[in-house]
């Protein structure tokens, strides 16, 4: 069934909306990350604007980790505390980011800017994350324990620091806060909820267990991508909500069957296919730069 989205000026089938919405809600549950690294290039694939896609995918993202995050507060595993220190740092980057995002919108250099940073972001994040997960499942298929959080290192040492219960940490609240603002400048820019980089950066840097890394990931990006949805809707008018309403619904059922699928798995083997997929997205979006537009060879064919 084509339907007409009036912001992209682009008709697409609404079936394939609601099938990525909602495999990106399943993403979503099992790994605790928007999903938008996925779903904003797939939106560019099927030719919805990059700033559309941007401003939309964000306002998905809230439906799909409002979703994942009830079933982990069920289960109790998400630390509030620290999810409120990366929720300050995530507003004040997505306010940054909305700022800059508008100015290069003005410039028209914003489409190729939100390719890049997916390229350059996707492709360090994957390789590390794909590295580290292949050290962690050798380690544990040679008998040994998998690889553990360091205890003490360099965060021990900075000031202001605050005891987070549920992580079993006391440690300064400078990392978090920086971590939150980065993945708001993320949010903002790439139309992500920043998971990809959030859920590593609170394993290897913060030290957070991984059972709770998901759920406190999950309520941070809820209120960071809503605000950062209300910024591109007010300022740059680029939510199209027809588009948005279809991957909400696909992503609030998919979540429900990602949280479960993701409890049956063991850690080292979501990090290894979260970093697969993040490795996949960011090739694509390569080749798509690299390789020659369709379109020159058109041309070039009229002119003889």
């Amino acid at each position: 069934m084509q339907i007409y989205l009036p912001i992209a000026e682009v008709s697409v089938n609404a079936f394939l909306l609601l099938g990525l919405g909602g495999i990106v809600g399943i993403l979503s549950g099992m790994f605790g990350v928007g999903g938008g690294f996925l779903m904003t290039p797939l939106l560019f694939f099927i030719g919805i604007p990059p700033a559309v896609a941007v401003a939309t995918e964000a306002n998905q993202i809230v439906a799909s980790s409002f979703s994942g995050v009830l079933a982990h507060f069920k289960r109790k595993t998400v630390d509030l505390r620290m999810g409120t220190v990366l929720l300050i740092g995530g507003l004040i980057g997505a306010a940054l980011g909305v700022v800059v995002f508008n100015y290069l919108k003005s410039q028209g250099q914003v489409d190729l800017l939100v390719k890049l940073c997916y390229v350059v972001f996707l492709g360090v994040i994957g390789g590390l994350m794909f590295i580290e997960s292949l050290k962690a499942i050798r380690k544990s298929a040679n008998g040994g324990s998998p690889t553990t959080r360091k205890k003490h290192n360099w965060i021990h040492g900075l000031p202001l620091k605050m005891r987070f219960r549920v992580s079993g940490l006391y440690i300064s609240v400078i990392p978090p806060l920086i971590v939150g603002v980065l993945v708001g400048v993320l949010a903002a820019i790439m139309g992500v909820g920043g998971g990809f980089i959030m859920v590593p950066a609170m394993i290897y840097i913060l030290g957070m267990p991984t059972k709770v890394v998901v759920g406190t990931s999950l309520f941070q990006i809820i209120f960071v991508t809503a605000f950062t949805t209300m910024l591109h809707a007010t300022t740059n008018f680029t939510v199209d909500i027809v588009l948005a309403v279809l991957l909400l619904v696909g992503g609030v059922f998919g979540a429900q069957i990602g949280t479960r699928i993701g409890v049956k798995m063991k850690a080292e083997q979501l990090r290894i296919l979260l970093a697969i997929m993040v490795l996949a997205v960011c090739g694509k979006l390569a080749f798509d730069l690299l390789v020659m537009p369709a379109e020159v060879y058109s041309i070039a064919a009229g002119g003889h």
